[in-house]
């Protein structure tokens, strides 16, 4: 099982200025919702926005720590 704040530190490695929000959609620790703002997405499809996310998590989503993750990005 993982927490949303090892979610959020997860993405905060990689993107510093990101604001983040994580809501476990279960209650398991396993199903997530993630909305993620940060500047590094400028000018990027969101498809690119999305990679440099799932970045980020690709331990946790490896050895299925993190199962489903609903995720929207933006910029600021």
């Amino acid at each position: 099982m993982i927490t949303p704040q090892q979610v959020e530190e997860m993405i905060k490695a990689k993107l510093p200025d990101a604001q983040i929000e994580v809501q476990d959609l279960t209650g398991g620790g396993d199903h997530y919702q993630v909305t993620v703002v940060s500047s590094q997405f400028a000018g990027k499809r969101l498809v690119q926005q999305h990679q440099l996310v799932y970045g980020a998590l690709q331990e946790a989503m490896s050895t299925e720590a993190i199962h489903a993750l609903a995720l929207k990005t933006s910029t600021p």
